[in-house]
C-alpha cells in the first residue's frame, strides 16, 4: 500500500502511466484483439465474492468464464467456487489474481474502501474492469482512477445498473426533451435505514480471515464482525454510508435528467442526524441527513432520507423515532413539507409543466402515462442504448467503446455524495469549484477530499 506522499495525484499519474506503458494490451493490443480466438468468452477474474460479489460475479458468467475467485475472507471464495465456479483458482491476495496473463476481466466487489486501489492496480495489470459501487471512498480517489482508465485505455464500468433500466432511461429522455417544461428542482429520496448499533467488542479473528488484508488502508483496528461483509457500509472508515451506497445509484439519475454527469453541484448545504452520536466503538454514519446542492444551471438537487421508508440491514437496532425538533432542524423551514412526510425512495424531477417520479418499482407522472399516445419524435434526444448492464460492459470489452456507466460520469455522480458527506461532518455549506474539483476559499474542507492511508498492509 502507498504512504500518502507516494500516493499524491501528481505523483501517481506519472508512476502509473509509465507503468502502463510496459504492461500487456495496456497501449497496442486489445481484447477485440483476440477474442476470436476464445470463442469471445473472455478469463474472469473475481475480486470480492461476498453478498453482491456474489450477484455481479454469477451474472458477469453469462459472458466469459471465471478462472479465478479471490476474497480477503476464504470462507466466501471456497463457497463461491463449490456453487459456481468448481474449476476456478482460490486466492485471498487480489495481486495473485492480477498477475495472471491469463485473465482479460475483472469483476470486482470488495468493501469500498478497497475498490481504488484495487481498481487501480487491475487497470495497471491491463485488465479491464466492472467494479462496484460507490466507485471511490474520497474524491481524490477519483481523479486518480480517471487519469489512470484514461492513460491505460482500459474498459470500466461501473454498477450503476439503473443506467441500462427502462423506467430511468424513460424518465431522463421525458425530462431531457422538455416533457416537464422548464426543470427546477429534483429530489433524490433514499430509504431511512437504521445505523443504531453498538459500542462492540472486540472478538477473536476467523481462521479463515486475514484481517489486515481486510483492513486494508483503512486505519488498524481490533475484529468485530460488525465491521465487516454488508455492515462494513455503516462504518464511515471503510464507507460513505447510505449516502454513497444508496445515493451513488439516485443521484446519477438525477444528474443524467438535467444533463450535469460530467459537472457537479456549485453549493452544498448538508445535515445528518447520527443515533450513535459520540458513542465510541459504534456505528458511525448518519442514518437521517437532508443536503441542498445548487447547481450552476439554475437547478436545485434536495437529497435527503425518506423518513417513511424505514428499513434495517445487517446487524441493527430498530429505526430511531424522530422529534418534531430534530426533523425542524434537519429539513429546515425552506424544505417542501411533502419531503418530511416522504415514505418512497426514487427521483422525483419537478419542471414548471408538472412532475415525474421514478425508481425501481416504476415510472409515475402524467408525462409518462401520455407518452404512448404522445410518443417522443424520431428527432428527439436518446439515451445510449443498454438493456442489460453487465452485457453492455462485455460488448465494450470487444469493441473498446466507452460503457454507459463510465469512470469519468460516476466519479462526478459520488463526489456529490461525498461532498454530502463532507458538508455534514463538518457542519457548514460548501461552496465547490466543479472544474477545478475545489472547495472554494476552505482550506480545511479541502483536507476532507483524501483520507490518510494506512501502509504496511502487505508486510
Amino acid at each position: 500500500m502507498m504512504s500518502p506522499a507516494e500516493f499524491s495525484r501528481r505523483q501517481f499519474v506519472k508512476t502509473s502511466v509509465a507503468a502502463a506503458t510496459a504492461l500487456p494490451w495496456a497501449t497496442s493490443v486489445s481484447f477485440a484483439d483476440v477474442a476470436e480466438s476464445k470463442n469471445d468468452r473472455p478469463n474472469i477474474g473475481c475480486i470480492g465474492v461476498g453478498g453482491r460479489g456474489t450477484h455481479v460475479s454469477k451474472w458477469a458468467q453469462k459472458f466469459g468464464d471465471i478462472v479465478a475467485v479471490c476474497d480477503a475472507d476464504l470462507s466466501h471464495a471456497e463457497l463461491f467456487k463449490a456453487k459456481n465456479a468448481s474449476k476456478a483458482d482460490l486466492y485471498q491476495d487480489y495481486r495473485q489474481v492480477l498477475d495472471r496473463k491469463d485473465i482479460d476481466v475483472i469483476i470486482q466487489a470488495t468493501p469500498d474502501h478497497w475498490h481504488t486501489k484495487i481498481n487501480i492496480d487491475a487497470c495497471l495489470a491491463g485488465k479491464d474492469v466492472y467494479g462496484e459501487k460507490p466507485l471511490t471512498l474520497t474524491i481524490d480517489e477519483g481523479k486518480q482512477l480517471r487519469d489512470v482508465v484514461k492513460q491505460t485505455g482500459r474498459v470500466f464500468q461501473v454498477g450503476t445498473q439503473q443506467r441500462s433500466e427502462k423506467p430511468f432511461q424513460t424518465a431522463v429522455e421525458l425530462v431531457r426533451n422538455g416533457r416537464l417544461g422548464k426543470l427546477k428542482q429534483i429530489w433524490v429520496a433514499l430509504p431511512y435505514y437504521s445505523t443504531k448499533g453498538g459500542p462492540f467488542a472486540a472478538e477473536p479473528v476467523p481462521k479463515t480471515l486475514d484481517w489486515n488484508l481486510y483492513l486494508g488502508q483503512a486505519p488498524k483496528h481490533y475484529y468485530t464482525h460488525n465491521r465487516t461483509h454488508k455492515i462494513y457500509r455503516w462504518w464511515y472508515e471503510y464507507a460513505g454510508g447510505i449516502i454513497t451506497d444508496w445515493g451513488n445509484h439516485h443521484i446519477d439519475i438525477a444528474h443524467w435528467g438535467m444533463d450535469c454527469d460530467l459537472s457537479g453541484p456549485v453549493a452544498i448545504d448538508a445535515r445528518g442526524l447520527f443515533p450513535n452520536k459520540n458513542q465510541a466503538e459504534s456505528y458511525n454514519t448518519p442514518d437521517r441527513f437532508f443536503s441542498r446542492m445548487s447547481y450552476a444551471n439554475g437547478i436545485d438537487v434536495l437529497f435527503f432520507s425518506a423518513i417513511n421508508d424505514k428499513r434495517v440491514y445487517g446487524e441493527v437496532e430498530p429505526n430511531v423515532a424522530s422529534t418534531d425538533k430534530e426533523l425542524d432542524w434537519l429539513f429546515g423551514d425552506k424544505c417542501p413539507e411533502e419531503i418530511r412526510s416522504f415514505d418512497r425512495n426514487g427521483i422525483m424531477f419537478i419542471g414548471d409543466k408538472g412532475r415525474l417520479f421514478v425508481n425501481r418499482g416504476g415510472i409515475y407522472g402524467k408525462a409518462a402515462e401520455e407518452l404512448k399516445e404522445n410518443p417522443l419524435p424520431e428527432d428527439a434526444w436518446r439515451v445510449s442504448p443498454s438493456s442489460d448492464h453487465m452485457q453492455n460492459f462485455f460488448d465494450c470489452v470487444k469493441t473498446r467503446n466507452t460503457p454507459v456507466s463510465s469512470v469519468e460520469i460516476e466519479h462526478r455522480t459520488v463526489t456529490a455524495c461525498h461532498l454530502t458527506n463532507i458538508s455534514i461532518r463538518l457542519g457548514r455549506k460548501l461552496n465547490w469549484d466543479p472544474k477545478n474539483e475545489q472547495c472554494i476559499n476552505d482550506a480545511e474542507a479541502n483536507t476532507w477530499l483524501k483520507r490518510k492511508q494506512r501502509t504496511g498492509v502487505f508486510g
